[in-house]
Order: structure tokens, then sequence, then C-alpha cells
């Protein structure tokens, strides 16, 4: 990409960063000005300006153009992921509204585990353009099914948990951030995105030296494979209980990925990292589709204009921690080198552990759903 455009792997780089920036900048605003547009509508629109993105970005004639597709790509991004949680909520039957987000939510680890090297293989083969232009194709296709197989919902077809009445008698048509956050639980819920999803890209961003400082270099993409593999393990757990077990799966979710994390700060000998590679995967999979659900379940208590812009604030923490997590973790690794970074990833996992331990009434509680 860099030599296409003439600019250095540096600037090349930053279309990551203007994709992220374009989501993270975007998603609150955008889900507070479209709360009163039917969902389904909205989706086909984000799904349509995302096609257009990725279109610009395969046919970019220069960096500057490269630059505008990528951020008006993280825009659509971040608007879809906004509302894709709680329209999963509202069209799923009731008591299975978290399963239902643990459904829509898949793609996040398989993207990781099998998008990426896809790309990476497209781009290797015929272009960096083709793989974009893949992307179109994919999302077009994606804009078909939902257009015919979706049900458009405009207000919510099922409430997750009871409203208060007094709430419901006066529910707003749109939440503020403050008014999002005093919700009881939904703070707890963000803090625990920031501090989980920032461990996390600390040392998956720089799992590589990682794995070249245990010797397992050659061994990286099997590595990201059984990661990919437990991620997908635990999203079929997490789909088939968050309904009624969500704090149990929170709290083992944030445990295993402190555990998994310490391990690898303490040794770098092969089993250990294997293993703890497998643990974290099983701890990482399904903490989306949880944090998702507890947000919107949080959310829903004060009414569905809460509910969607707490999955606004949650996608613009999710994006800035990762932003920031590739930041700090590339200042631990020059600093204090690749074991420092996994005992940074276990701490913010081990804070983590302690905020869900401590929300056990509002933010992460045990629902039980009808059978």
């Amino acid at each position: 990409m860099s030599a296409s455009l003439s600019v250095g792997s540096g600037a090349a780089g930053q279309a990551v960063t203007v994709y992220a920036a374009g989501t993270a900048l975007t998603a609150i605003p955008l889900a507070t000005v479209t709360a009163p547009v039917p969902r389904k509508p909205l989706l086909l629109g984000a799904m349509a300006v995302f096609l257009v993105a990725n279109t610009l970005t395969a046919a970019a004639p220069g960096y500057i153009a490269l630059l505008a597709g990528r951020f008006l790509a993280g825009v659509a991004a971040g608007l879809a992921w906004a509302i894709l949680a709680g329209y999963s909520r509202r069209i799923a039957p009731a008591g299975l509204e978290g399963r239902a987000i643990a459904v829509a939510m898949t793609g996040i680890p398989v993207a990781l585990s099998l998008g990426v090297p896809a790309g990476t293989l497209i781009g290797e083969q015929v272009g960096w353009r083709a793989a974009f232009g893949a992307v179109s194709l994919v999302t077009l296709a994606v804009i078909g099914w939902i257009s015919v197989s979706v049900p458009g919902v405009g207000q919510p077809l099922i409430q997750q948990v009871d409203v208060d009445p007094s709430d419901a008698a006066s529910e707003p048509a749109k939440s503020t951030v403050r008014q999002t956050l005093a919700a009881p639980g939904v703070a707890a819920i963000m803090a625990t995105v920031s501090t989980f999803v920032l461990g996390h890209t600390i040392i998956y961003a720089y799992i590589a030296p990682y794995l070249q400082h245990a010797g397992l270099a050659p061994s990286t993409g099997a590595v990201l494979l059984a990661f990919g593999a437990a991620c997908l393990a635990s999203i079929w757990c997490v789909g088939r209980y968050a309904d009624r077990r969500l704090r149990n799966l929170m709290v083992t979710c944030t445990l295993l990925f402190s555990i998994a994390t310490a391990a690898l700060a303490v040794t770098a000998t092969h089993p250990i990292v294997w293993g703890a590679t497998v643990l974290w995967g099983l701890g990482w999979g399904g903490a989306p589709s949880l944090l998702q659900t507890a947000a919107g379940q949080a959310g829903m208590r004060r009414g569905n204009a809460v509910a969607d812009t707490a999955q606004a604030v949650l996608v613009t923490l999710w994006n800035a921690a990762m932003a920031l997590g590739g930041i700090i973790g590339g200042l631990v690794l020059h600093s204090s080198g690749v074991t420092a970074v996994a005992s940074s990833a276990a701490a913010l996992g081990a804070i983590s552990l302690l905020i869900v331990a401590g929300a056990r009434r509002h933010a992460f509680p045990n629902t039980q759903a009808t059978p």
C-alpha cells in the first residue's frame, strides 16, 4: 500500500488510525441523531455507506482519498455496531436476547481469526486494492441478505427487562451521554469495557514480538488460529447461557483472561504459551456479546433511548481503548520488553475482574430466562 501510494509505511498505517477515529468520534452523535429512525433502514443505510467507503478505498487515486475512504468506513461501521446489539435484542424471541446478540457479535472473532489472514493473503497475491474490493462485494451481498431476511422494527418488539412504569411513561426519544451513564449499572459496564479492551489490545497488538521472544515466531499463524478457535468456543457458550448466567460468564471471562496474561508474563515456555493462548481466547471471545448484552439490559431499565445510547458509548470507548492500547503497548514494549506488556494486560484484566465482581446488582446480574 505504501509503495503504490508513494508514502512511508508509517503514513500508510495511519489508515487504521483514521478508521478508528471515524468510529470513535461519530458513534455517539450519530446514534443520538438517528434514535427515532427505524432500525432496518438505518442499518441498510450504514451498510450502503460502508460499501461506498470500501469501494472508494479500493479505487483511491491517492493517499488523501484513501484516508477519506477509511474515515467514512469507520463512521459507517461505528453506526452499524452501535445499533446491531439493540436491533438483535428487539427482534429476538423473549428470553433469548443474549443469544441473539452473541450470534450478531460472532463476526468479531471470526474477522480476527479468518478475515484478517484472508485479507492479507488476497493482498499478497493480487494487491491490497483487490482485498478492499472483496470487502465491497461481501458488503453488497450482506445488504441483499438484510433486505430479504431481516425483519423491520421501529419500536422494540420485546422488552428484555422490566422498565419502571414512571420511567416508561416519560421515556424520552433521545438520551444524552450523561443521562445514560447515570442509569444504574451503565458506568460500571463502561469501566469494564475500557479496562478489558485496553488490556486485550495491549497484548494482542504485540503478540508477534511476544511469540518471537518465546521462540514461536514460525508458529504465529497457528497460535492465532488456536486463539480464534477458542474464541468461537467461547461465543458458543455465551450464546447458549448469556440470558441466564450473564454474571457467571462475565466473571469467568475476566478471570480466564487475567490468568492467561499473568501466565504469559511469568514464563514463555511453549506449553504454557499455547495453553495461555487458549485460555485467553476462551476469556475474550464471548466478552463483546456479554458486554453488549449487559449494556442493553442496564439501559433498557430507563427505556430504549438510554439502551441505544449505551451501545453507542460502548462502541466509542471500545475503539478508544483499542487505539490507546496500541499506543500504551508500544511504549511498554520499547521501554520494558514483552513480559511487561503481558504484565500490563494482566493488571488491567484483574481490574476488570474486580469491577465485575463488585457490580453484581445492576451491571452484571444473573438473569433468568424463560425456557
